[in-house]
Formats: C-alpha cells, structure tokens, sequence
C-alpha cells in the first residue's frame, strides 16, 4: 500500500520505517530540509536502536522516502498518517494541537480519491472529530475517512513493540476504512497481533488513559517507597509481593525518581486538562502529576542527607541523564530536576551518559560531563545513580573506591544489592529500603 507519514520525529520516524519494512511504499514528510536530508543519508536524528539499520535497508530497497513535498505523495496515497508533536501548551498545560490541525489543512488541498486520514499522534478525545471538521470545510467534495490508530511504543524498545504489539487500537465506524486498515497491518497477521476496532473517541481515551493508569503505578509504588523507609521495610519485596497477584502484574513497580520523558507527563496533564473541560475532574490523576514533580526535587535532598546534609563545596558524580536507557531523550528526564537542586544547594555536578550528553549539555549548565563513570567519580564525594543503563549494573566498585574521595553510593534505581556494594567499602543508600543515612 501507499503510506505517507506526516512528520518524521519519533513517532512518524519508527512507524514509517517499520511500515516500510512490511512491503509497503512509504514516505516520510518534514517541513524542516535539513531533516529530510539527514535522512536521505540514512542519517538517524534520534537514537533508538536497530533504527538506523532498518532506514537504510530500506531507502536502499526503494521501499522508504523521505521529502518535504507534500502534495504529490499525498495525492497518491492510500492512507496519510498525522504524527506529528502535541505537546504541552504553555500557560494551560492543554495539548498543543496547532500541528495536527495544520497538517489536516494541508492533506485537505492534496488528497485525490478515497483516503484514509489516520492520527497517529497521542491527542485528547474530540481530536478527529476536528479533523474531520477542517477537511470538510477545506474540501467539501473530499471522499475520505478520519480514523484515531494511537501508537504504543516504548522508547528503547520500539522497533520490537511496532512489529510485536501487545494490541493494534483503531477506532473507526466506516466499514471502507476498517478494510484498509486491516489492509495496512495485514503484515502482522502471523504474529497474531490483536487489532482492536472501537469508535473514534474511544479509541483516542484509550491511549491517555492508559498513559496515566501506567504513571499512577509508577507513583504509587513511589509513595509506598517512602513509607518502606520510614517503617523499615523493603519496596522492592512489597513490589515482588504484590506484583505476584495477577490483577496487579510486576511491570511499572520499580521505586525510583519519578516519571519523565515525552508521553508519561505531557499525556497524563493533557488528560487531566480534558477532565476539568467536560466537568469531570480526574482527581486521582491530577496527584499523580502533582507528586511525580515533587519527587525529582524529593530525590536530590536524599542525596544531600546522605552526604550529611550539606553538599556546598563538594563534587557529586551524576550516572545516567536521559529519562531511561536505550534513548537520548531528555524531556522531562528527572536528572534535570537533580542537577538543579543539587547545584542550587552548592554542589559541584560531574555526569556521564551513553547517549544523553548531548542533549543534556543544551539543559543544563555548569555541568562537567565524562567519557566514563571512572573518569567523573575521580574525586567525588558521592557517586549517583539516576538512569540504569545495562553498562552501570556491572560497575568495578574497587576501582572507584580508588578514584573518589569518599565512598558513597546513591542508588536512585536500586540496581544493586546493598551488601554487594558495601563488601567493597562503600555505603550504600537506596530507594524504599531501611534508612543507612539515619
């Protein structure tokens, strides 16, 4: 078929990749020329892995274009997917969605014959009745039908979750659309990957919704992490222990510093926003977002108590600043918040990250970054650990013992056993378990 992917971020990049890479003819459109030159090159602005691989395999087999014309390849296309950002607006915190309507103008002035318009991008219910509205009044005599297909891919691990979902959500009641659909993710018919058909609305819910049940996981077993240390119990055997119940699952119950990235915050306010719209104020989702951004500041005073209460004048060893591992994305990442705060109290910041410095160089300021965790502990009063990435989880704690000025660990992702790391001379601090600072 002939897919046309509007905008070519994340999203419409890994999508349109692996499209391709089913057999279909795909074309990723940019306005920004630098851009689609990159990726001509077979360039990746992004890191996420095997990505890279699969563009080139494919702009080599024909299969994958990316161009800033926009009328020719919509005019021509089966199906037009709209991926491009949403995010937060400033001031309200409501979903920015000046893109998505831009891009329905436009793809209003292009389309020829039936289309099939899809919103890929993560927007509030009432989306695609909107788009519908402007294509409508655009081009009157358009034949065409707007379907929501939100995406459900983890950055890191994106790739495998695009061709191995746990579900494909379509919403649509136009049985001419819901041919082409399937039509489109035919390909994962021999994965047996569920397509899940449901009305527009519900499906746009569907995507925020789950977003926001996920964020209230992760900042509840936050919370309960909090009390494990108040009470001297352990979160990560709470986790365990009622992760075991089926009702409930293991996934999302890691105790840490909070939630950030491009979904997980931008999502659950957006939600909230749309709540208090429809006079039905989700309260449990507006404590979620209001704890989660007090945690990340919460993280950096439990790295000034375990260094005494006062970090003024000392150097502090920063491991891990992209909100996860396996990406560079930087929004939202709890490290920033950290830093801050630790520098705001007086700290001296070094850092090391296996694909974040970049990025985190344009965030933050003052920073001293690192090629290594050996090269940035040299002198540090206390070494701590934000992201967990798998090259931190083997770390030769008898060499840094060597390097830094005291032997302090500050496990903010419970990577290891306490009793591993103080065999070596360290002291350990985690997240939820009994208090070594008290």
């Amino acid at each position: 078929m002939r897919l046309v992917m509007i905008g070519s971020g994340y999203v419409g990049l890994v999508s349109g990749a692996c499209f391709a890479d089913f057999g279909h003819e795909v074309v990723c459109i940019d306005k920004i020329a630098a851009k689609i030159e990159s990726l001509e090159r077979g360039e990746i602005p992004i890191f996420e892995p095997g990505l890279d691989q699969m563009v080139q395999s494919n702009l080599a087999a024909g299969r994958l274009r990316f161009t800033t014309d926009f009328t020719n390849p919509v005019s021509e296309a089966d199906v037009v997917f709209i991926a491009v950002g949403t995010p937060s607006r400033r001031g309200d915190g409501h979903a920015d969605l000046s893109y998505v309507h831009a891009a329905a103008r436009e793809i209003a002035g292009a389309m020829q014959g039936f289309t099939v318009v899809v919103t890929k991008s993560t927007v509030p219910v009432g989306t695609g009745d909107e788009v519908e509205r402007i294509i409508r009044q655009e081009n009157p005599d358009a034949d065409f039908a707007v379907v929501s297909n939100p995406e459900f891919l983890r950055e890191g691990a994106a790739i495998a979750d695009f061709k191995r979902p746990d579900r494909i959500v379509i919403g649509t009641e136009d049985p001419r659309a819901e041919k082409v659909m399937r039509e489109v993710y035919r390909p994962l018919y021999l994965n047996q990957s569920p397509l899940f058909f449901c009305e527009r609305r519900t499906s746009e819910l569907i995507k925020h919704a789950g977003n926001a049940f996920l964020a209230m996981k992760i900042t509840f077993i936050n919370e309960i992490a909090d009390l494990c240390e108040q009470v001297g119990a352990d979160v990560q055997k709470v986790a365990k222990g009622i992760g075991l119940d089926k009702r409930i699952g293991d996934k999302f119950l890691h105790a840490g510093p909070g939630y950030g990235g491009s979904c997980f915050p931008k999502d659950t306010l957006a939600l909230v926003k749309t709540a208090q719209d429809h006079d039905s104020p989700m309260r449990l989702v507006e404590t979620t977002v209001a704890v989660n951004d007090t945690r990340k500041r919460a993280m950096a005073r439990k790295v000034i108590a375990a260094c005494g209460g006062d970090v003024r004048g000392r150097t502090l060893a920063i491991l891990g600043l992209t909100f996860k591992p396996n990406t560079d994305d930087m929004r939202e990442a709890p490290s920033l918040a950290i830093i801050q705060a630790l520098q705001d109290k007086g700290a001296s910041i070094r850092a090391y990250d296996p694909e974040g410095i970049e990025a985190a160089g344009e965030m933050t300021s003052g920073v001293v970054f690192g090629t290594d965790p050996y090269e940035i502990a040299e002198g540090a009063d206390a070494l701590v650990l934000v992201t967990e990435w798998d090259e931190f989880r083997a770390l030769d704690f008898a060499r840094l013992r060597g390097r830094m000025a005291e032997a302090l660990l500050v496990d903010l992702r419970n990577v290891y056993p306490a009793e591993e790391v103080e065999r070596h001379g360290f002291r350990y601090v985690g997240v939820g378990r009994k208090r070594a600072e008290a």
